[in-house]
């Protein structure tokens, strides 16, 4: 996974280790993970993905 080309959230602060990065593979795959801890990686699917971006912007997950 180290040769991912990732890619910080737009959210994050400048400077900060308390980010989510985003890559894909080369088959297209995203993959996710907390910069403060780069080791764990989530695989997801592009549908998963998309349907978990939608629940944030809507706040369906504020307070979880």
């Amino acid at each position: 996974m180290s040769s991912l080309a990732w890619q910080k959230s737009s959210f994050s602060e400048p400077g900060s280790d308390n980010c989510v990065e985003l890559a894909a593979d080369p088959a297209g795959a995203p993959h996710l993970r907390e910069s403060a801890d780069p080791a764990t990686v989530i695989t997801t699917t592009r549908p998963a993905l998309r349907a978990l971006l939608s629940s944030v912007k809507v706040g369906r997950l504020d307070g979880v």
